[in-house]
């Protein structure tokens, strides 16, 4: 995939990114507007998570560098979960959790390195499914009768 307009590169990828998540059967919020810090709300089994996309297509030797960056800025404090980040010409994904990546600016990705910085996080969509907390219970059928009308209701 060659765009070569940044923007429409980044919506592209996003496109990609609602399709992949939902492969994986995760489902996929966007939120409404430009305002918020973050591109998408990915749930699954009642767990949600914040989602900021990013690209690339910049080869350097066996490198990849990604910016990860708000305007011209590095990410700071709490504005998203999750950096899903798609090497575009290995057409792979990285799902790195925010703590790892805060106050950078760039990223290197190495995809075809397994003891890469980020190797743990290739295509880890199970992060995206992890609970932290049991499952949220399931209520499969409720059963209720009332034995006598109520006085107190119309019958």
């Amino acid at each position: 995939m060659k765009i070569s307009n940044r923007k429409l590169r980044g919506e592209w990828a996003e496109m990609c990114f609602m399709t992949r998540a939902a492969e994986h059967g995760l489902q996929v919020n966007k939120p409404w507007g430009e305002m918020a810090r973050f591109d998408f709300v990915v749930g699954h089994r009642g767990q949600f998570a914040r989602v900021q996309v990013k690209s690339t297509t910049y080869k350097n030797r066996n490198s990849y560098a990604c910016s990860v960056r708000g305007g011209h800025r590095p990410y700071v404090g709490d504005v998203f979960d999750f950096v899903a980040a798609y090497v575009i010409p290995e057409d792979v994904w990285y799902i790195i959790p925010a703590n790892l990546i805060q106050g950078r600016g760039m990223l290197t990705l190495r995809p075809n390195f397994d003891d890469s910085e980020f190797a743990a996080c290739k295509e880890a969509w199970h992060l995206l499914r992890a609970d932290s907390s049991p499952a949220p219970a399931v209520i499969d059928r409720i059963d209720a009768c009332e034995a006598e009308p109520s006085p107190n209701l119309p019958v």
